[in-house]
């Protein structure tokens, strides 16, 4: 493809190099250090319980610091990198007339989206990587815990979910770019919908649960009333990223979560064979839980990306 390296180079040259990248990587990195060090004083503060447990390593990724653990930071504040790093992505090229330009030379129209949207995803790349392998060295000297291999494959995988869950919101904002040729416009669009997506469905979810299948809690509530609640509350959050990724990261970061579900209806057998046989979940275990989670947001980062694309393409470039 034609000028496609010459566009990522380029993009991501003013990526890694603007003040925007420097001051939200420092604030992420700050927010993050402090989370794991709260993570690693509660982890050196109970030593006997941490030799007891096979995976430690990754308790400090899911251990909750002052406020929350780093899957949880991930979750709520990760889509922020995405949102900033594309909110501009093409109407400021428009505003400041330099698409033409880049179009009128020998770059075809599709290197030039598909360009950023890869300099977008290689820059969340850096940033999510420097700071688990800082966070990890940090655990290292501070805790004296070294990862297993188990673990090792558990946070490679944990960063392929965090990078595609980000890019998501990446492709988003790139196409709100696309649609809207007012900056601030693009960016008050892009942090709407992620406040609706990952705030406001979590609690329509409750209301529409709460309408279906309602909980008298005056009376006697049967089981089977309690389990369709909590069944359609969770099929309506799932339409949220934040909660696809949430379940799936955290999961995969501890071995000890064996199903996604908040309720879980067992018999005397099953709570007792529950009761006695407390192993964590091997990985490939873990990966079959959710499997559909990370499939699904493969799937949506991919449609969010295509719909820009081709929006992009049909789009008159001289308006």
């Amino acid at each position: 493809m034609q000028g496609l390296y010459a566009v990522f180079k380029k993009e991501l040259q003013d990526h890694l190099s603007s003040y925007r990248f420097v001051i939200l990587f420092a604030l992420i990195a700050m927010v993050s250090f402090i989370t794991s060090y709260m993570a690693a004083v509660h982890m050196r503060g109970n030593l006997e319980g941490l030799a007891s447990t096979k995976f430690p390593f990754l308790m400090l990724f899911s251990t909750p610091g002052a406020m929350f653990s780093m899957v949880q930071f991930v979750a709520f504040f990760g889509p922020l990198i995405g949102l900033i790093l594309g909110f501009d992505a093409i109407n400021r090229e428009r505003t400041q007339g330099t698409l033409i330009k880049v179009l009128s030379q020998p770059i075809y129209r599709d290197a030039v989206i598909n360009g950023k949207f890869l300099a977008g995803v290689m820059t969340i790349t850096v940033m999510l990587v420097a700071i688990v392998l800082v966070i990890s060295g940090f655990g290292l000297a501070f805790v004296g815990v070294v990862p297993g291999v188990e673990e090792i494959w558990r946070l490679f995988i944990f960063l392929i979910i965090s990078i595609f869950y980000i890019s998501f919101w990446l492709g988003l904002s790139i196409l709100f770019s696309i649609l809207f040729k007012s900056i601030a416009t693009s960016s008050l669009a892009s942090v709407a919908l992620w406040i609706f997506l990952s705030f406001f469905i979590s609690l329509g979810a409750e209301v529409v649960a709460n309408t279906v299948a309602p909980i008298d809690r005056k009376n006697e509530v049967q089981p089977e009333v309690v389990l369709e609640n909590a069944r359609i509350k969770e099929m309506v959050s799932l339409s949220s990223p934040m909660v696809l990724y949430s379940d799936a990261a955290a999961t995969i970061i501890d071995p000890m979560r064996k199903t996604t579900r908040s309720i879980i209806l067992m018999g005397p057998m099953e709570e007792l064979l529950s009761a006695r046989f407390q192993n964590p979940l091997s990985l490939g275990q873990s990966i079959v839980i959710v499997f559909p989670h990370i499939i699904a947001l493969i799937a949506i980062t991919l449609i969010c990306f295509a719909i820009s694309y081709l929006v992009f393409m049909l789009q008159e470039v001289r308006t």
